[in-house]
C-alpha cells in the first residue's frame, strides 16, 4: 500500500497550546471539579493528526460534460488545501468512480445519480493532500466493476491508498511511525456492509493485531435537511436500511476502532466521545460540484482535524476548520463559522455528557468528565 509520512508541525503547535490551556485552567481546581477527560495528562509524544472531510465529487461526464467545473477542476479544493496538507493523514470519501468509460451500472432517474469523475481529475486529490480515500458507497458502484478497477488503479497510479472498493479492501498506511489500518463500510453488496454488525466487529478485531491504530469509515444514514440528528436504532431511507450507526459505532471501538467517521447524509452531524474515542456521525458534503443541493446544511463542508495520542488511540483534542459550499460547488473556508454552533447544538441535543466540546474558534475537546466529591469525615 502507499506510504506518505508527512511532519505537522503547525497542528502540534495548536496541540501544544491546548495542553497548556489545560494545564493553566485546572490549575488550583479541587480535583472534584468538571475538567476535560485526559486535561492533566496530556501525551508524552506529539499526537497523530488526522484531518477528514465528508464525500467528494469533483465533477461528472455522464451523462454529459456540463457538470464539470472550469479549469478541468484544478482549483476546486485549492482553498482549503493548505489545511488538508498540514495533516499526518488526510481522509474523504470519494463519492463516485474515477473513469473515462464504461455504462452505467443502474437505472439513473429523478431520485437516482450516476457518478463518471475524469481520471486526470485524481490529480486535484493528490495534490490537496489526500492519503486515503473510501471508496465504500452508493455511488461507487456507478460504473460497474470496470469503473472500479478503474477507480483502484488511478488511485494506487498517484499514490493514495483506497478502503472498500472490495469487500475485503483494506488501507494500511505507516504514519509517522506507527502503522495505520482504515476500514470502510457502506449498504449494498460490494462493499462490507454496515448493516451486519457482527461482521464488521469481526473485520475490525482481524485488522487490530496488524496496525497501531484503526480508523473505521462509514457511508449510512437517511439523506438530507431533514436527518441531522443520529436517531436511536436503525435508518431506512428511500426502502433501503441505512444502519444502526450508534449500535455500528459503538460495536466497532469495543473491537479496537480508534477513530470513527461517518458520511452519507448530505449533512453534518453531531459528534460524540465514546470510551476515549472520537465519533463523527456525518462530515456532509465536502467538495460535490454539480447536481448536489448545496443550500442551508446540505452546503456546510467542515474539515475535522482529530488529535489521537499514537500509543492508546485516545482522542485528545483537535479541531474544526469552517468550510462551505455554494453552488455549483467547491469547499471555501468560512470565516462566519456558521458550522461550529450547528455542530455544537446536535452534539448536545444528541449526545449529552458524551458529546464532544467545541469551543466558539472551532478548538475540540474531550466531554467533561465530573468526578465526585471525596467523603470528609
Amino acid at each position: 500500500m502507499p506510504t506518505k509520512i508527512r511532519l505537522a508541525p503547525r497542528a502540534w503547535a495548536v496541540s501544544c497550546r491546548i495542553a497548556v490551556s489545560y494545564t493553566v485552567a485546572t490549575a488550583g481546581v479541587a480535583p472534584w471539579f468538571g475538567f476535560p477527560a485526559d486535561a492533566q495528562t496530556p501525551p508524552k509524544t506529539r499526537p497523530i493528526v488526522i484531518a477528514a472531510v465528508g464525500d467528494i465529487m469533483l465533477g461528472s461526464t455522464y451523462p454529459d460534460r456540463r457538470d464539470l467545473p472550469p479549469a478541468g477542476g484544478a482549483m476546486l479544493l485549492a482553498d482549503v488545501a493548505p489545511i488538508l496538507r498540514r495533516a499526518d493523514l488526510t481522509f474523504g470519501n470519494l463519492e463516485g468512480p474515477l473513469a473515462d468509460g464504461g455504462k452505467p451500472a443502474k437505472k439513473t432517474g429523478a431520485n437516482s445519480y450516476a457518478f463518471r469523475v475524469p481520471t486526470v481529475y485524481g490529480k486535484h486529490l493528490q495534490t490537496a493532500g489526500f492519503d486515503v480515500l473510501s471508496c465504500a458507497n452508493n455511488h461507487a458502484n456507478d460504473f460497474g466493476v470496470s469503473g472500479r478497477v478503474s477507480t483502484r488503479r488511478t488511485l494506487d497510479a498517484l499514490g493514495i491508498a483506497h478502503a472498500g472498493s472490495e469487500r475485503d479492501d483494506i488501507a494500511y498506511l505507516n504514519v509517522q511511525g506507527k502503522r495505520v489500518a482504515v476500514l470502510a463500510f457502506a449498504t449494498g453488496s460490494v462493499p462490507a456492509n454496515l448493516n451486519d454488525i457482527p461482521g464488521a466487529v469481526r473485520r475490525v478485531r482481524d485488522a487490530s493485531p496488524q496496525a497501531d491504530l484503526v480508523i473505521v469509515s462509514f457511508h449510512g444514514g437517511a439523506e438530507g435537511s431533514g436527518y441531522q440528528h443520529v436517531p436511536r436504532g436503525g435508518e431506512t431511507y428511500l426502502g433501503e436500511k441505512r444502519g444502526n450507526l450508534r449500535g455500528f459505532s459503538h460495536a466497532v471501538i469495543d473491537a479496537g476502532a480508534d477513530l470513527v467517521i461517518g458520511h452519507g447524509p448530505h449533512v453534518v452531524r453531531g459528534m460524540e466521545v465514546y470510551r476515549d474515542r472520537l465519533i463523527a456521525y456525518s462530515l456532509g458534503n465536502f467538495a460535490t460540484y454539480g447536481k448536489f443541493g448545496l443550500s442551508g446544511p446540505t452546503g456546510m463542508a467542515p474539515i475535522l482535524e482529530a488529535h489521537l495520542d499514537p500509543e492508546t488511540g485516545k482522542f485528545v483534542g483537535g479541531r474544526v476548520h469552517p468550510a462551505r459550499q455554494t453552488k455549483p460547488g467547491g469547499p471555501r473556508r468560512d470565516k462566519t463559522g456558521a458550522v461550529l454552533p450547528l455542530l455544537r447544538d446536535l452534539s448536545r441535543a444528541d449526545f449529552g455528557k458524551t458529546a464532544v466540546q467545541i469551543r466558539p474558534d472551532g478548538t475540540l475537546l474531550p466531554p467533561v468528565r465530573t468526578l465526585k466529591r471525596p467523603n470528609r469525615r
